[in-house]
């Protein structure tokens, strides 16, 4: 419970620092530009915030590095990602919680600052995955060996 509060606090400071960007320079520009304006409002706030952080990939047993890149992550806690989108689509959405699963981080914001109201460019994903234990080698060969019968 105290996580939760924790990262709602965080995240809610987030959101407070992007309206007040938003409220200052409107729509119409580039993410990049958003991000460096983000990233000082929420350095002002004396919130830690990197930019542009790198994140390795596992798979099985080889480690790409890097191989993805969060626009903005907060207090090695939230990832933001922004858009200056006409539209954002499902699949911003999935590729934010892609980066939230594989760098095991809880809740992320895609924030869309292309949009009139900036309360409705905000939203917000949560990683929820939990990975289902594998089944033994031989219950999964057991089951090939059904299916072919």
């Amino acid at each position: 419970m105290e996580f939760t509060s924790a990262v709602d606090a965080i995240t809610s400071e987030i959101i407070r620092a992007a309206i007040e960007v938003h409220r200052s320079l409107g729509p119409g520009l580039l993410e990049s530009t958003y991000e460096a304006c983000l990233a000082y409002e929420l350095t002002d706030r004396n919130i830690c915030v990197e930019r542009q952080r790198s994140f390795p990939l596992l798979y099985r047993s080889m480690r790409l590095e890097p191989a993805y890149r969060v626009d903005l992550l907060v207090q090695e806690t939230v990832i933001v990602e922004i858009k200056a989108l006409e539209q954002v689509l499902p699949v911003h959405s999935a590729q934010l919680l892609s980066y939230l699963r594989f760098a095991d981080l809880p809740v992320g914001l895609l924030i869309n600052f292309n949009v009139s109201s900036l309360k409705k460019g905000i939203r917000r994903v949560v990683n929820s995955y939990v990975p289902s234990p594998r089944p033994p080698c031989s219950s999964a060969s057991s089951a090939l060996k059904g299916r072919d019968s």
